[in-house]
């Protein structure tokens, strides 16, 4: 049986805002190389503090964060960076696109903060992956010239170009119309079809439904832990879009 790509034993958040606010409880998560899991809760349930500790962009209070069999608790704040940078990509709901700055020189960001060495071919890279996103003809296009969806497609670029194992996004369609969203959905299913493990926080059930598991935080703590039986296939969806008022069903949570 493989290792797990994330293990959490037990971990806690706690924040000091006058009283302490506890956003995580002990919590124990693991992981797989290859799956695609959708973290769903309420506001304050903690599923933003987790996917942030997940990411190396906070620590724990309490407990212990593996990503790869490496304790992360015992890196400097370097080598946290470190692994970040070369094992996570992100991508956010707001885009985090920086404006008056197109699209390939969004997606070339990521690789000026590379320690180690130099990285040959950045703008072929980059390219690559505007092309394999699908806006091979927006490189040259500043946000405020693309739609919500291509602004998306160039954070989830930039969020590859790396060649990350692992992808995060925090809401990634919460900014989307529905159409979009599918479209968007489409592209981190070819991802995950392509060996990624990908972990999408997001507040909608119909979303969830193309993940293979969904983690249900309330509290700080894990409600439940279930695989998606009926999963929709993004391409199916997109090709029947227009056969009805409704193309999602429900997922019990």
């Amino acid at each position: 049986m493989k290792e797990p790509v994330i293990h959490t034993e037990e971990i806690w958040k706690t924040y000091h805002l006058g009283d302490e606010v506890h956003a995580l409880r002990g919590v124990s998560v693991d992981v797989y190389p290859g799956e695609f899991i959708a973290i769903m809760g309420a506001s304050g349930s903690g599923k933003s503090t987790l996917m942030n500790l997940i990411g190396c962009l906070d620590r724990p209070s309490k407990g212990r964060y593996f990503l790869d069999d490496v304790d992360t608790s015992t890196l400097s704040r370097d080598q946290y960076a470190d692994i970040r940078n070369a094992k996570i990509g992100f991508v956010f709901q707001g885009f985090n696109l920086i404006p008056r700055t197109s699209a390939i020189e969004n997606v070339l960001l990521p690789l000026l903060y590379d320690r180690h060495e130099k990285i040959q071919n950045e703008r072929k890279k980059a390219v690559d992956m505007l092309e394999l996103v699908g806006l091979g003809d927006r490189m040259g296009h500043e946000p405020n010239q693309m739609s919500g969806g291509q602004q998306q497609r160039v954070a989830i670029a930039r969020a590859l170009v790396n060649d990350p194992s692992i992808v995060l996004a925090d809401e990634p369609t919460g900014n989307l119309d529905s159409r979009t969203s599918i479209e968007i959905m489409a592209l981190f299913q070819k991802l995950h079809e392509e060996g990624r493990t990908i972990i999408m926080v997001t507040h909608e059930t119909e979303i969830a439904r193309y993940a293979q598991r969904v983690l249900v935080l309330r509290d700080g703590l894990v409600k439940s832990d279930f695989p998606v039986h009926e999963r929709r296939n993004a391409e199916d969806d997109l090709a029947n879009w227009g056969e009805g008022d409704a193309i999602f069903g429900e997922v019990m949570l």
